[in-house]
């Protein structure tokens, strides 16, 4: 292929990734105006978010496989298809079922698509030019997370709800046209069979697991159903688990794991993909019921967070090579910890200037936690291994943030409910307003009844910061292990340099002889 076409082809696969980090936080800050205007209460809300992280998570892990089996070119466009098809159906619909469903549709379709883009890079790109795609498509999804709410923002305020999904259209368009046109066709004949017992295990044990954790607020962590979904759920990862590994070859390669530093990195990762998620469900919220800011002030104002993680992307690769990956892990959990503990004392009068401080603060911590644990935990993997411990690892974050959104979502509609005053309500009423913060509001507004505004502003408030507290002691008591657990990065890169060098000694006299 021509030079120009291969770069044109990767401008065409970046704009496909592009709308994978979109999709990861647009909905954020649009949660409040689809409560309002489409009557989705919080577990909806919920919902909404993370069927798309649920099946984006568990059907990544056949993707790879499919594109092996059916041509990769094949099946990344048809994750842009169905993306394309998902987000169509996201703008139409009206209310939460639905949209529910068409959330699915793209976690689908993001699912082949991730994978599948990083597995066409090395068929037109190689050695320096293939690191240089490939850090082109990273930043291509990182682009994605902090411009998400911003787009989402403006959107809301100048067109109706379902705009968020219509940035996707003209970018999957042209990533389509792109791949058609530009990829060549390549498969791998030699891959396994497809196991759908494995694939039908992961996506249904995640969904029953956190359909579970989701419903507990409302229906009673000792209602049968959620205790039997949560039941079913880890019943159907166990089964998922007990199966790879009596595979030869293995979907999940769980042998990976056995890898020490690659293991630790990992759970380190999951930690920061939990808080972030849930706090992207939490904060767009709270900026705009509470605090009163407009859709796209709302995403202006999340930039803070945003900017603390890219500002540590730029300064970690220096520090982790002076330092190692170790300290700089147990300083983000330290400060990620330490941040959202003096988040955690907001109370209803409390101005944007301290939600700014501890936000960056958080954004900061969880960028030096994420960033170099990601670079280490890759960095650790066998050779030949590359694609399968990637995948792998992107797996486990994405469930680490589908679980964030489940648990702290719960957590925060559990602390309202119980926190709103209803007293004097109509029960109908007071039925509705505890299904979020926003009919809470809208129900006062119906009312004019003040007092259930400020409570509901009250409740909401002591929600966030009983998540914010546990966030924080969580990530204090994270720290402590990673004291202990992380290896030190810069011994195992010393050991190995060691190794290279005393194999290039070896070798040399042997080639001398031969010679």
């Amino acid at each position: 292929m021509a030079l120009k076409n291969r770069w044109l082809a990767l401008i065409g696969l970046t704009l496909s990734v592009l709308v994978i980090g979109f999709d990861t936080t647009i909905l954020n800050v649009a949660l409040p105006t689809m409560a309002a205007d489409i009557g989705a209460d919080t577990g909806e809300l919920q919902w909404i978010v993370d069927s798309y992280a649920v099946v984006y998570a568990a059907a990544m892990l056949p993707a790879g496989l499919l594109g092996d089996r059916f041509g990769r070119r094949k099946m990344l466009i048809s994750g842009l298809v169905i993306f394309l098809g998902g987000s169509v159906i996201g703008m139409l619909v009206s209310s939460p079922g639905p949209l529910i469903v068409a959330r699915t549709v793209m976690g689908l379709g993001a699912a082949l698509i991730m994978p599948l883009t990083l597995s066409v890079i090395p068929t037109l790109f190689k050695g320096e030019e293939q690191t240089k795609a490939i850090a082109i498509i990273t930043v291509g999804v990182s682009i994605g997370l902090p411009l998400g709410p911003l787009i989402s923002g403006w959107l809301l305020e100048h067109f109706w709800w379902g705009s968020v999904f219509v940035i996707n259209i003209p970018l999957i368009a042209m990533g389509i046209v792109a791949c058609s046109l530009l990829l060549p066709e390549t498969r791998d004949p030699s891959s396994p069979n497809i196991d759908m017992v494995s694939t039908v295990l992961g996506i249904l044990g995640l969904g029953a697991l956190i359909y579970g954790v989701i419903e507990a607020p409302a229906e009673g962590w000792g209602d049968p159903v959620v205790l039997g979904s949560m039941a079913a759920g880890v019943l159907m990862l166990t089964a998922l688990v007990l199966r790879e590994r009596r595979q030869s070859r293995p979907m999940v390669d769980l042998e990976l794991l056995r890898n020490y530093a690659f293991r630790w990195n990992t759970v380190f990762l999951i930690l920061g993909m939990f808080v972030f998620m849930g706090l992207m469900f939490v904060l767009p919220q709270y900026l705009q019921v509470v605090q009163g800011h407009d859709a796209f002030g709302t995403g202006l104002r999340l930039m803070p967070l945003m900017a603390g993680m890219i500002i540590v992307a730029k300064a970690v690769p220096p520090l982790t090579s002076r330092f190692g990956t170790r300290p700089l892990v147990v300083a983000g959990l330290t400060l990620m910890g330490l941040s959202m503990l003096l988040g955690s004392t907001t109370d209803t009068g409390t101005g944007y200037g301290f939600t700014v401080l501890w936000m960056t603060l958080t954004g900061l911590g969880v960028g030096f936690v994420m960033v170099p644990a990601l670079d280490s935990a890759l960095a650790t993997l066998p050779k030949g291994k590359e694609g399968t411990g990637s995948g792998l690892n992107t797996t486990l974050r994405q469930v680490g943030g589908a679980i964030g959104i489940a648990l702290l979502g719960s957590l925060l509609n559990a602390q309202f409910t119980d926190r709103l005053d209803t007293d004097g309500v109509p029960d109908q009423a007071a039925d509705a307003a505890k299904e979020s913060v926003v009919a809470a509001q809208m129900v006062a507004a119906r009312l004019d009844m003040p007092q259930l505004a400020r409570s509901a502003e009250s409740a909401f408030v002591h929600g966030m910061g009983v998540v914010l507290l546990v966030c924080g002691l969580a990530g204090l008591a994270a720290a402590v292990l990673a004291a202990f657990k992380l290896p030190d990065s810069r011994k195992a890169k010393s050991q190995e340099t060691g190794d290279q060098a005393q194999a290039e000694s070896l070798s040399g006299p042997a080639e001398g002889a031969r010679q």
